[in-house]
């Protein structure tokens, strides 16, 4: 059997859409997903959050996590779609997340297909404050306190930037009722297919 060897990253700007995706591209092409967001929720339920410091802590211990669980999928040659809004330089527990990334696709010969969810940044941080108060956000995902525009440009300046080799795929996120999801899961379709 052909081994597929194949990963699928969807990273970007914070409240563009990615967990949406990620959800819809896992259920129409068979395949598993892991979100940074929702290994949080999960880990939330015996690692307690009190604050930012707490939910910044678990935000590297899901990111560990989620690596770890890929890494059993790489394994077996599976593939599979990762999600966060991925940094390039130091998360807060010291880690490069890219450099990590990178390492563990290139142990297992693995080939990349990363999504970079950008867009208005006023319209998307409109969107993030709507999300930061809804119930299914989790107490792990909240902000904790005052987060203004200034704020939320600075948190998301860096995850634009994403990209750890291999083919990238930029969504205008800006108005998510105009993107045509379907192209973009045909795109990750052929991409597996190759």
């Amino acid at each position: 059997m052909k081994s597929t060897r194949k990963i699928i990253l969807i990273a970007g700007y914070s409240a563009a859409g990615k967990t949406t995706f990620a959800e819809r591209l896992s259920q129409d092409l068979s395949i598993p997903y892991f979100s940074k967001d929702m290994v949080k929720i999960a880990l939330n339920r015996s690692f307690p959050v009190n604050n930012r410091a707490d939910s910044k802590q678990l935000s590297a211990i899901a990111f560990d996590t989620m690596a770890f669980n890929a890494e059993r999928f790489m394994e077996t040659r599976q593939p599979l779609v990762l999600e966060a809004n991925f940094v390039m330089k130091k998360n807060h527990n010291g880690i490069k997340e890219g450099d990590a990334l990178r390492e563990l696709i290139a142990r297992y010969n693995y080939q990349p297909l990363t999504y970079l969810f950008l867009g208005d940044l006023a319209v998307l941080y409109e969107r993030f404050m709507t999300r930061d108060v809804l119930p299914e956000r989790g107490i792990a995902n909240k902000m904790w306190g005052e987060f203004t525009f200034e704020d939320y440009k600075k948190f998301c300046q860096h995850f634009g930037e994403f990209d750890i080799g291999g083919e990238i795929v930029k969504i205008d996120a800006t108005n998510l009722g105009g993107v045509d999801f379907c192209k973009y899961i045909e795109i990750a379709n052929k991409f597996l297919k190759r």
